[in-house]
């Protein structure tokens, strides 16, 4: 159980990939913290990595609110003292070409996707940099890679998520913290299950391994950038594709 003892805070977790990373940690022996929007949301997952044995607790959290996301992280710390890695994965679309898209959707998605990371990030850096050591890991997206239309608002966060992981890993690497990126493609979610199957199959055609990717291949890359065989690996971003954006 290589992560026994640790404590894994994952936002974005009730469901898809984040809820996929919680179970991937829980099962390696972590005490997974499961955050969402929707505290029943967030208990029922983390009951349901108990009933199989795991570690886990639910907590409620908004958090484009920068003080409601300190007072959930200072639970936190108050109960297990420690955060150890942190897989920031919480993210929204709300997509619409430039010329039709609202304001309030472009502020919503930047306000969750991107500023959501930084106080996240800020709040549980300070424990980190006190302890000496930690794991930031965020997920982002091939969009924030390439773009893509109809989406300025989703790559525009993305990309910025890039872009602070490695301002960050160069803030905190000489406090043995790590900060990387994983970068998913097409992964088979309730919102690719929605997709007609026109799009589905053009999609396909784009990707080399024709096939869709799985929450659980993005969660292994997770465990593997919190494992101490990535110790030396920080302000990368890796793309889980299947080799789309090649």
């Amino acid at each position: 159980m290589p992560y026994k003892n640790q404590v894994v805070l994952v936002t974005g977790s009730t469901r898809g990939i984040g809820k996929a990373v919680a179970e991937a940690f829980a099962g390696q022996g972590a005490t997974v913290m499961i955050m969402g929007r929707d505290l029943a949301a967030a208990q029922k997952v983390a009951a349901a990595i108990k009933a199989k044995g795991g570690l886990a607790e639910g907590f409620g959290c908004d958090i484009t609110d920068f003080q409601k996301t300190q007072e959930t992280v200072n639970k936190i710390l108050d109960i297990h003292k420690r955060i150890d890695i942190l897989v920031n994965n919480a993210g929204i679309t709300r997509d619409n070409l430039l010329l039709r898209i609202d304001e309030n959707d472009w502020d919503e998605v930047i306000k969750v996707n991107l500023k959501g990371v930084f106080n996240v990030t800020k709040a549980v850096a300070k424990p980190m940099v006190k302890a000496h050591r930690g794991k930031i890991i965020s997920i982002a997206s091939v969009i924030g890679i390439t773009g893509n239309a109809g989406q300025a608002n989703y790559a525009a966060s993305k990309a910025g998520i890039i872009g602070f992981s490695k301002s960050l890993a160069r803030e905190l690497a000489s406090r043995n913290i790590t900060a990387n990126v994983v970068a998913p493609g097409y992964i088979q979610t309730d919102m690719t299950d929605q997709l007609p199957d026109t799009v589905k199959q053009k999609v396909l055609e784009r990707i080399p391994l024709n096939r869709l990717g799985s929450a659980s291949e993005v969660a292994a890359v997770c465990l593997f950038l919190g494992s101490t065989a990535a110790d030396y690996i920080t302000g990368q971003t890796i793309v889980v594709d299947g080799g789309l954006v090649m």
